[in-house]
């Protein structure tokens, strides 16, 4: 059976769904997207999602085509529609269809699309048994800090983690200090107390990142956002990844360091289960 898809207001199977080769999110990468999970049927974290995808719009000069209302709905629809228990839905804006040139034209019309994943068994195993992570150069663009569909960094990066074995690439800045994963925010934790690299153009703001900050301030978790080095990560107690995918995941190798005994860490578990309980609590 079809997914169905959103695209610019029609819902359509998604074999159906086409874009124009000259649009700009094909010609220059000129998009921005952003993501939400899906868990029990309803949205997680929506209203962050939302303060995230329109400051990258507007980062980019992109007028948003929906309103958060009409993005709600949109998402919702789709979750109904192709039955998402839990998984992700994913929302994309290009600049528009236009001759290639690299100045934009006035007045173009922003294309947008949407569409829904499902989380497979292995994706809610991997919580329980943690994961391995591949140390990379960080070689992408210097606004990291943008959510744009300009990935081919992460591309290579994640192929290169895949190569090795692992199941995501931790990438390392030309200075030597880790930056972030190449889909998740990276933490380490060290003495209990857990540290992660500060919000800057250098990273994504992460929208997990951003809930389980604020849960380590009201749970009264001692948190530092400061930079390390590789070295410090693989001689951390424990070390986790954040992403809207997959919410909290201990680390349990880094290349070939073993964390925490080769297991998820105990700090790290607890926060898992804090998280998870914050988020059915703040379902939309």
């Amino acid at each position: 059976m079809s997914r169905i898809v959103y695209l610019n207001g029609d819902y359509v199977p998604d074999h159906e769904a086409k874009i124009s080769i000259f649009d700009r999110s094909v010609t220059f990468g000129d998009a921005v997207y952003d993501v939400a999970g899906v868990l029990d049927g309803r949205l997680i974290d929506f209203e962050h999602h939302m303060q995230r995808y329109f400051g990258s719009l507007q980062k980019l000069g992109i007028e948003s085509p929906l309103t958060q209302a009409q993005i709600l709905q949109a998402l919702r629809r789709l979750v109904e529609l192709n039955h998402i228990d839990e998984g992700l839905v994913y929302m994309q804006v290009t600049r528009g269809v236009a001759e290639r040139d690299f100045v934009w034209p006035k007045g173009i019309e922003p294309t947008v699309f949407m569409f829904t994943q499902e989380k497979t068994q292995g994706e809610r195993d991997s919580g329980a048994h943690g994961v391995k992570l591949a140390s990379t150069d960080d070689i992408r663009w210097a606004r990291r800090d943008i959510k744009s569909v300009n990935l081919l960094g992460q591309v290579l990066a994640k192929k290169a983690a895949h190569d090795a074995g692992a199941s995501e690439a931790l990438m390392i800045d030309a200075d030597g200090f880790v930056t972030e994963g190449g889909s998740t925010s990276f933490f380490i934790i060290r003495d209990n107390a857990i540290l992660t690299r500060a919000l800057s153009n250098d990273i994504l703001l992460g929208v997990t990142r951003r809930a389980i900050i604020a849960l380590c301030e009201s749970k009264g978790f001692e948190l530092s956002e400061t930079r390390f080095t590789l070295q410090q990560a693989l001689d951390a107690d424990e070390a986790f990844i954040s992403c809207a995918s997959d919410y909290i995941l201990p680390v349990v190798q880094i290349d070939d360091h073993e964390m925490s005994a080769g297991k998820p860490g105990p700090v790290t578990l607890q926060l898992r289960d804090i998280y998870l309980e914050h988020v059915r609590a703040t379902l939309i």
